[in-house]
């Protein structure tokens, strides 16, 4: 069993993400869902990401960090798209970290000033074609960062795993899921 912080995306905390951490309890993991925008939430990605602007991304990742300020050390951080800055920057720089699932998008360990660390688990996960997604910094990290593990799906949306959203694709979501779970369940 692991326990897991997973951050949502520019949208909010939408009843997808909320459905994604149930199937991740399901699998037997602890699960937190902080909502890093007080109970908002947008109806598409455009208007999610003018407001992440506004509030500014540094303060969503500080958001990020308070919420994880009173778990044990030992926790996996997982974001989808908005949600990988918290949840990367946490994985880079926490001590204790066990691991990151970056769903649709990451970016350089540069970006938080420290190298990946040693022994804790990446796993990334975006479409081939995402306009929004992260692609060519997923393969970055996947060059520079030892086992870690890039998953690309066909397909061009970007929030395929979120079943509440015009996005949402099944089986690619079922793929992100079961290979999440296998990456969870390897850690102790």
């Amino acid at each position: 069993m692991a326990e897991l912080m997973l951050f949502h995306h520019a949208q909010g905390l939408t009843p997808g993400v909320l459905g994604f951490a149930e199937d991740l309890r399901a699998g037997g993991h602890v699960v937190h869902t902080p909502d890093l925008y007080d109970g908002t939430t947008f109806t598409d990605i455009g208007s999610g990401v003018s407001h992440a602007e506004a509030v500014g991304f540094d303060v969503i990742i500080e958001r990020g960090m308070a919420a994880a300020s009173g778990l044990d050390d030992v926790v996996v951080y997982a974001g989808f798209s908005l949600g990988v800055l918290p949840a990367q920057k946490l994985a880079q720089t926490r001590s204790g970290a066990r691991g990151a699932l970056l769903y649709h998008a990451g970016v350089p360990t540069s970006a938080f000033g420290s190298s990946w660390p040693d022994g804790v688990a990446l796993q990334m996960h975006v479409m081939a074609d995402d306009d929004w997604g992260d692609l060519a910094d997923m393969q970055s990290l996947e060059a520079e960062i030892e086992g870690a593990e890039l998953f690309v799906y066909l397909g061009s949306t970007h929030l395929f795993a979120d079943s509440s959203l015009p996005d949402y694709d099944e089986k690619a979501a079922h793929l992100l899921l079961e290979r999440s779970l296998d990456l969870l369940n390897t850690i102790d």
